[in-house]
């Protein structure tokens, strides 16, 4: 399909609420999908939210294997989530740095529920409803942060903790900074 242009923070589209999706099993759909993974793909995130190309849809995608800007994170599973509601399952939250596409070069220590369930469907319409922790929960929370306008720094707590990525991780693949 095709790599599509990744919106950056200060772009008044990422700051809207998404609307909810209610066309299921369309070409247009299905290409929209594929266009995201391939432009997750191309950026090498973990995540990405319709709103970020520019696409007012309650649409996210994430998962990987491995991911060169998360070494040390587990695999997650490849998903498509429309239409998401997140309930927390546990009133703990801990803080961890994450970057963001939308946010290149800069990452900062955000605090994010451990354990949630998320509930959606696929792009079939097909319900989909886990429950998660870890690191599994913080790119769903920061997925779905995107469909309600809300960008990571806008959670940060402590901005002594906020930075770019080549001088608090100066280890760390410049290539890979977002």
């Amino acid at each position: 399909m095709a790599v599509r242009e990744i919106l950056k923070m200060g772009d008044p589209r990422l700051l809207r609420v998404a609307e909810p999706v209610r066309d299921f099993n369309t070409p247009e759909l299905d290409a929209l999908i594929a266009d995201m993974f391939d432009t997750m793909h191309h950026a090498n995130g973990a995540g990405l939210a319709a709103p970020q190309i520019g696409v007012n849809l309650q649409l996210v995608i994430y998962g990987f294997k491995q991911n060169e800007r998360y070494p040390d994170a587990p695999s997650v599973p490849e998903t498509v989530l429309i239409n998401p509601v997140l309930t927390a399952l546990s009133e703990r939250k801990e803080d961890d740095f994450e970057g963001c596409l939308s946010v290149p070069g800069l990452r900062a220590s955000v605090p994010r529920f451990t354990h949630l369930r998320y509930e959606g469907v696929d792009q079939h319409n097909k319900p989909i409803s886990r429950d998660v922790t870890g690191f599994h929960a913080r790119v769903v929370q920061h997925e779905v942060d995107h469909l309600l306008g809300i960008l990571y720094p806008m959670r940060i707590e402590d901005f002594s903790k906020f930075g770019y990525t080549e001088v608090m991780f100066p280890d760390m693949d410049p290539n890979d900074d977002d």
